[in-house]
């Protein structure tokens, strides 16, 4: 069985081809840059030389056409036919509270889908748009859609509750979701394979760092604590969004710039965040250049602040779990980025946590322990595989059906 998964971020689409019968990807890449001047798409060819193609690519729409060209490319591809692909997976933002699992798609689940898309602004219009083209260039071919908030679902109501009036719980389910749910779930099982370790055991706190990032306790193999929230606004500083922050801001903008709520959302999800402390960009890679290469202080600041906020939570959660085994960082900046991973865990030693810099240095986008043997919790870096998670729930319930 052939799946193809689908995974549209705010600003990128990755994709993978599973031949599932033996959990291969048989091919992947990722368009990245979506709406921008330099947008791209990058082909990762396994053995051989990626291929970066400069391709213009406006909308969510026209990168989904051209990674199915991709697929069949005589020079590229690895299909004869798009009818080789059997079903296709979605990785879906919010699913609110009536999404638990896995679901497949039809027109009345993408209108309950789309109905928790102010939660989700830059991420479930997206992964609609992704399912759309779907269904325009597939026609008739099965779907489904793997939720972001269905591992967090185990969080328990102190933790998930805010402290409004509860009857805004009970009447508009106004409580905290989380997100990056499939990517926490494979790397804290995929980091206790690697060393050998029952997660049924083990105190982990998973670091999901990139243009969205989030942060997530996980306690004997579930979620009880993560830092987003009931959007994805709350938590650690992102690209282009300000994590915590004193509601009364929100509430003095309003009044101060004379603003409408249209504009407020865009403020808070699109001008926010690195990109609104440093001016310069929301990607992590131009900021470091920045800094690094440049002095820019704007630079430094926006890195400094980064950092603070993921040290934050990392000290919170390690006294929420009364303990920790493991730290894992995943996502673009978690997996790639090793002056982040060295500033986050840079005075952590109380918690024994003892990098291994040579280690973290020389990564090479590898899954690596990158703790020094000296260190009480081990800290790795295990690069995030939402692809075969999603692959592997489409393939359960394309099963199921049958």
């Amino acid at each position: 069985m052939k799946i193809l998964v689908i995974n549209c971020g705010s600003s990128s689409i990755k994709y993978q081809l599973f031949d599932i019968s033996v959990t291969n990807a048989l091919a992947k890449g990722i368009v990245e840059k979506i709406g921008m001047n330099d947008s791209f798409i990058k082909i990762d060819r396994k053995n051989e030389q990626d291929v970066r193609l400069n391709w213009k690519i406006p909308d969510h729409q026209s990168g989904i056409n051209s990674i199915l060209n991709i697929l069949i490319d005589k020079d590229y591809g690895c299909l004869k036919s798009l009818n080789e692909i059997d079903a296709v997976g979605h990785r879906v933002g919010h699913g609110g509270v009536k999404f638990k699992m896995a679901t497949i798609l039809d027109n009345s689940v993408l209108s309950e889908i789309e109905e928790y898309n102010e939660l989700a602004p830059l991420h479930n219009p997206a992964n609609l748009n992704g399912i759309r083209a779907i269904q325009t260039l597939l026609p008739g071919i099965k779907q489904v859609a793997v939720f972001d908030t269905a591992f967090h679902q185990t969080i328990p109501e102190i933790a998930y509750l805010y402290a409004l009036p509860y009857n805004l719980y009970t009447k508009h389910e106004i409580r905290r979701y989380g997100f990056h749910g499939t990517s926490h779930y494979y790397v804290s099982k995929r980091a206790c394979q690697l060393v050998n370790l029952d997660i049924s055991t083990q105190k982990i706190i998973t670091c999901h760092l990139g243009n969205g990032s989030s942060i997530t306790a996980i306690d004997k193999g579930k979620s009880v604590d993560t830092s987003m929230g009931f959007t994805p606004l709350e938590g650690l500083i992102m690209g282009t969004r300000p994590g915590d922050m004193d509601i009364g801001i929100v509430l003095y903008i309003l009044e101060k710039e004379n603003t409408g709520i249209d504009n407020l959302n865009t403020l808070l999800n699109k001008q926010s965040g690195l990109l609104g402390i440093t001016g310069i960009s929301y990607d992590m890679r131009e900021i470091e250049e920045a800094a690094i290469k440049d002095g820019n202080d704007r630079a430094k600041l926006g890195i400094a602040m980064y950092c603070y906020r993921i040290k934050k939570y990392v000290g919170a959660y390690a006294a929420i779990l009364n303990g920790l085994d493991l730290l894992v960082f995943t996502g673009g900046v978690g997996e790639n980025s090793a002056l982040i991973r060295e500033q986050v865990c840079t005075r952590l030693d109380f918690l024994g946590i003892k990098l291994d810099r040579v280690a973290n240095n020389n990564l090479h986008g590898n899954e690596k322990i990158i703790s020094s043997e000296e260190s009480r919790v081990t800290v790795m870096v295990v690069p995030t595989n939402e692809e075969l998670v999603i692959a592997q729930e489409t393939m359960h319930l394309i099963q199921v059906r049958k």
